[in-house]
């Protein structure tokens, strides 16, 4: 590996650290929930967002100046977008509560955060070997192991969304749940859009 391309494999895992650490902030929110605290939660889960962001600004600024790049520079500006997405999405769990005024966790929202939490560590592992994509033994292992939890992710959405509809009579709690585990969902989902980026690298470079 050329020494400069350690970079564009660093700020990746970067990323993805950033992504476990607002994953496993969260289910800390949602275990410990306070609404006199919700207003302090935000602003720390921000300050992972936004160092979040600053990964995918480094990425980007070190894309539009470079010459070479270990594998094509869309695939990298790609990758670093999906990731980015991933905290951009945990921080949306809390800004619906936020929004929404919600006074008190449903315990399904507290399983569904771990299992983010889950596919957050899923894409740290992979991202820590993916410099080593085109020798790697581990690495389609990991986003098969990632892919699997999205899959149970998805049988949890419509379990939890069917016991929202039949045992909540609120209307407006309905909405709001229902936001909330979409919510969630999407977090899920975009750490299977990383991997099966990575997926799509591996197959175009070996």
């Amino acid at each position: 590996m050329a020494k400069g391309d350690k970079f564009y494999y660093d700020t990746l895992l970067a990323s993805a650290i950033c992504s476990r650490e607002a994953a496993n902030y969260l289910v800390t929110c949602l275990e410990n929930y306070d609404t006199a605290q919700l207003q302090a939660m935000l602003n720390h889960m921000h300050e992972i967002e936004h160092k979040a962001d600053t990964k995918k600004h480094d990425m980007d600024a070190k894309l539009a100046k470079a010459f070479v790049t270990p594998i094509e520079r869309e695939d990298l500006a790609q990758l670093s977008y999906d990731l980015d997405e991933v905290t951009d999405k945990i921080e949306e769990v809390l800004q619906k509560l936020y929004m929404y005024n919600i006074q008190a966790i449903r315990p399904n929202a507290i399983l569904f955060a771990k299992k983010a939490v889950e596919t957050c560590s899923f894409l740290c592992e992979i991202m820590a070997e993916f410099e080593n994509f085109k020798k790697s033994k581990k690495l389609k292992g990991l986003i098969r192991d990632l892919n699997d939890i999205e899959e149970d992710c998805d049988i949890l959405y419509l379990t939890f969304m069917r016991e929202l509809m039949v045992s909540s009579a609120d209307v407006m709690e309905k909405m709001a749940w229902h936001e909330i585990y979409d919510c969630l969902e999407a977090c899920v989902d975009a750490c299977e859009h990383v991997s099966e980026c990575v997926d799509t690298v591996i197959m175009k470079n070996t």
